[in-house]
Order: C-alpha cells, then sequence, then structure tokens
C-alpha cells in the first residue's frame, strides 16, 4: 500500500538520536523537543503486522493530541505543537518504564485471566462471580512494565514496582492521582459520545526540570477500549459479546487465524481488501470517539509532507 507510512529515516536539523517504537518513531532534537511520528504501523499481541493501514498514523495522531487537549487542566502533557497530521512535537521527557492501564471493567486481559482461574491481576483483587465485561465495583489500576520491540509488556504490582525501584513512591502516588483524574474525564468524554471508556493505558515522563507529565498517546482505540453504551447492559444480561470500539477486533481476527503471537505462530495474510476494511474502522472510531468528521490528509506523498511541515515548524 503506496499510501501509508511505514518507516521514516528523516535527518532534521539538530537532531541528536532517533527511536523507533511498535507505531511510533521519535526524533530526539537538540536533547531539547522530540518529533514524534505516528506510522500506518499496526501492532497487536505485541508484533508489528507486515502491512500498514491507510490513515491509522494520523487517526491516532489527532485523537491523542484532541484528548490531550481536553484534560490539560487536569494534568501537564508533552506537547508543545501538531505541525502535521501524524506528527506531535514536545518537550524531551525521561519516561517512567511503567505503563499506567486502568481497567472500569473486566474485559480484554483481565477477563483472560479471569477465565484462567486467576482472582489477582497486578496484586489487584477482582470479586468473584463477574462476568466478562462486567464493571470492576471501582476501576482498578494494573500497571505493566513497558517492553523493547519484540517483547512483550509485562503485569506487575505496584509493590514490585517500588521494590524494584523501578518509580519512587512521591513519583508513583502522582502517576496513580493522574491516572485516574485522567480515565474519570476520559469515561465523561466517552459518555458524552454515548460510549464507555472500558479500559486504557496512560505514560508518563519527566521534563528536564523533575516535571510528571502525560507522553504518547491518551484514549486512542490503540490505547483504549471503548464500548457502545446503547444496549450495553442488554448485552451483558443476555450474555453477548459488547459492540467494541478498539484494536479488538484485529485481535479478533488474529485469533480466528490462529495467531497470537507466540512462538512458531506465523501472521496470517493479509489481503487488500481485509486492511481496507481495518482502516475503514478506523476512521470509524475517530469519528465515534472525537464526535468529529475525518478529515483524510493528503497521502500522494506522505514522507514529503511531512518533512515539509516538520522543517517549516522547526525553524
Amino acid at each position: 500500500m503506496s499510501n501509508t507510512i511505514i518507516d521514516t529515516n528523516f535527518n532534521f536539523p539538530a537532531q541528536k538520536s532517533v527511536y523507533k517504537g511498535k507505531v511510533r518513531e521519535v526524533y530526539n532534537i537538540n536533547d531539547e523537543e522530540l518529533v514524534m511520528i505516528a506510522t500506518d504501523r499496526l501492532s497487536a499481541f505485541d508484533v508489528v503486522m507486515p502491512k500498514g493501514i491507510p490513515y491509522k498514523g494520523q487517526i491516532l495522531n489527532q485523537i491523542a493530541t484532541k484528548m490531550m487537549a481536553a484534560t490539560e487542566d487536569l494534568v501537564p502533557n508533552w506537547l508543545t505543537g501538531t505541525p502535521d497530521p501524524n506528527v506531535a512535537v514536545g518537550h524531551l521527557c525521561e519516561p517512567f518504564k511503567v505503563e499506567m492501564v486502568i481497567r472500569g471493567y473486566m474485559s480484554g486481559h483481565a477477563a483472560r485471566e479471569y477465565k484462567a482461574g486467576k482472582r489477582m491481576l497486578c496484586g489487584i483483587p477482582m470479586p468473584e462471580g463477574m462476568k466478562e465485561n462486567d464493571a470492576f465495583p471501582e476501576p482498578i489500576i494494573t500497571p505493566a512494565t513497558k517492553a523493547e520491540m519484540g517483547d512483550h509488556d509485562e503485569d506487575i504490582s505496584r509493590e514490585d514496582i517500588l521494590k524494584r525501584g523501578i518509580v519512587s513512591e512521591d513519583d508513583y502516588v502522582i502517576l496513580e492521582d493522574y491516572t485516574r483524574k485522567l480515565f474519570k474525564r476520559g469515561s465523561e468524554i466517552a459518555a458524552s459520545r454515548g460510549l464507555i471508556l472500558v479500559d486504557t493505558k496512560y505514560e508518563f515522563g519527566k521534563t528536564k526540570d523533575g516535571k510528571i507529565v502525560l507522553i504518547d498517546e491518551i484514549h486512542t482505540p490503540d490505547s483504549s477500549r471503548y464500548f457502545y453504551a446503547d444496549g450495553y447492559q442488554e448485552r451483558q444480561d443476555r450474555g453477548e459479546a459488547q459492540k467494541q470500539l478498539s484494536k479488538e477486533f484485529v485481535r479478533q481476527w488474529l485469533i480466528a487465524n490462529n495467531f497470537q503471537g507466540l512462538e512458531g505462530q506465523t501472521v496470517p495474510f493479509m489481503s487488500d481488501e481485509y486492511i481496507e476494511t481495518v482502516s475503514e474502522r478506523y476512521i470509524e472510531l475517530y469519528e465515534n470517539i472525537t464526535g468529529e468528521t475525518f478529515v483524510k490528509a493528503d497521502v500522494s506523498n506522505i514522507q514529503d509532507r511531512i518533512e515539509t511541515n516538520v522543517l517549516a515548524y522547526l525553524k
């Protein structure tokens, strides 16, 4: 698919280094700011799929930057500008080596653990007698260690984070407080769109002057799971699957095609037709989450467009 951006190799003025994550590529400019490019790569089960999804990077970047603007009164964030539909620019930060996962409902990974008979997740008890997609009595924070590319994120308890010195206790208290505030606001925004914010993850970093800020993405379909509120209770009562707005539909397709990122498994072939349906689903996600019509950026030459816009911004 020539109308996607899979990889970048820019050389911006005063560029010090580049870090390539599963989906985003982060350019360090003079140890002062970061240029974060959201590619069209698709990651599931911590594996990057062989084909890009048209407009996915733009969708993720624009949802994340809109959501940061909608939460900056609660929690400071790293963002200073968005020079291109696929690009966010912000302060250089030292990321904390944990992802703050918060779950309002027993879905996805939590439900898989529950089905396997576990009643503790990251040191947090899960009540007996729950059905998949039931709401927890209170949202629970279930952190994960941040994996390098190709590795899997791992559940970790608050106790282990502190014991292993991954985050200091003072900082961790702030991370938990910010996580709960963001999830509450995210849930309110979702409710106003007829959605339920089921679970999500937040990442935080420290600026050079020691301030803890929100970084990376927020409330996107890659980092969050949404249900449609309409009919939620009826589906629960009937024991039916919930209507989801998240990347889960890709995971389910992969599972149905015998792939869960386990050793010895190969990624199933994705036809151009299938890729197109994934792109359409992402556009649907964007419009439902933001309440706005998605405007497709010009993708005739994405690399040139991004380079031109970033260079103009950095000047």
